[in-house]
């Protein structure tokens, strides 16, 4: 991605107003994006949501790697 905003490239969400933007309009660190259509753009959080439990499952998954017993060396 380039340091320029090109309008009509996409939709993006900004997180820290919560609305969707046609084109970036706002500071990079503040977009999630691009996606292809509002609809995808107004759902990012609830998929940000998702894949961040998803990811905290599979950390808490890979906590436990060693707990079956017939793991120890003896």
């Amino acid at each position: 991605m380039t340091d320029t905003h090109e309008p009509g490239s996409g939709y993006w969400f900004n997180v820290r107003t919560h609305q969707v933007e046609e084109g970036p309009q706002s500071d990079w660190k503040d977009l999630l994006g691009p996606y292809g259509s509002r609809a995808e753009a107004e759902g990012a959080l609830a998929r940000v949501r998702a894949r961040n439990e998803a990811a905290d499952r599979a950390d808490e998954a890979d906590d436990d790697w060693d707990a079956n017993p017939f793991n120890d060396a003896s």
